[in-house]
């Protein structure tokens, strides 16, 4: 499976169809956007959990035109918001795929598993959960949790708690869960599936402006997210483009010497 570097992530170049049959081998897929890529600017916890994650797919159309202004294309945006119901449309008849929903607000998660349940024709989403704020500091609760998922003999783990809670529960606490064999970090899907937060118009997402449409439908709380970091992620889109970008948590460093022997060899190519 190919990849394509941007900035400190090395993101699977693959389609929805071909993600899909390798999951049956297990693994944690995660979704990049350009609110994870700047977090994994800032955030060494949040990078190792990236860099051990089997799959990590493209979940944003801009970092596909940023793949392009690269020179490396992403093949496929492959969102959490559609990774999900691609993949409980797939195992729809696999009754050893049993899912297990963790996240949004009390009662909605429910809602989401009997519409769930009615589309695949079976009870696919075996048990849901929908934890405090805070939860992810609580050992006494994430130990509830544990159990939850293990009593339910799911064999799937899809939470929806937001980055980079989600991708860090997951990766302190996989290893008790011991018959889980997939972990799909999914955002705010399960609210989408649940009907209670409403999609972009799919020409939104389709050109890339998907993030506009849940700004305009959340600006308090997504403001910053979209906003502040549009143009630092900019800047360190172009210093890849010239072979200036440094990945804060690498050792090796490249010397002022070579950086600017890398802008003249960019600006030629130009």
């Amino acid at each position: 499976m190919t990849q394509v570097q941007l900035l400190n992530v090395n993101i699977n170049n693959v389609a929805m169809s071909d993600l899909l049959e390798k999951l049956q081998s297990g693994g944690l897929v995660v979704t990049p956007n350009v609110d994870h890529l700047m977090k994994l600017q800032r955030d060494r916890d949040f990078y190792g959990v990236y860099q051990d994650a089997e799959y990590r797919v493209c979940d944003s159309k801009i970092l596909m035109y940023v793949s392009r202004f690269l020179g490396t294309p992403i093949q496929e945006k492959i969102s959490g918001s559609d990774l999900f119901p691609a993949f409980y449309a797939h195992y729809r008849h696999d009754e050893r795929i049993k899912i297990f929903l963790l996240g949004a607000e009390e009662g909605i998660a429910e809602i989401a598993r009997r519409k769930i349940n009615s589309k695949v024709g079976r009870n696919m989403i075996i048990d849901t959960y929908s934890p405090p704020f805070g939860f992810e500091k609580d050992e006494q609760e994430c130990r509830k949790i544990i159990d939850l998922i293990n009593s339910s003999d799911a064999t799937v783990l899809a939470i929806g708690v937001g980055a980079p809670k989600q991708e860090m529960w997951i990766a302190r606490h996989r290893k008790y869960l011991h018959k889980v064999k997939i972990f799909l970090a999914i955002g705010a899907t399960i609210n989408f599936e649940a009907g209670n937060v409403k999609r972009s118009p799919k020409w939104m997402s389709e050109v890339g402006l998907e993030w506009l449409y849940r700004l305009l439908s959340e600006p308090r709380r997504l403001w910053k997210r979209y906003l502040m970091d549009a143009v630092p992620f900019l800047i360190l889109i172009c210093k890849q483009r010239f072979q200036l970008y440094r990945n804060p948590w690498s050792k090796a460093q490249r010397s002022p010497v070579k950086n600017i022997l890398s802008v003249v060899k960019g600006l030629k190519k130009m």
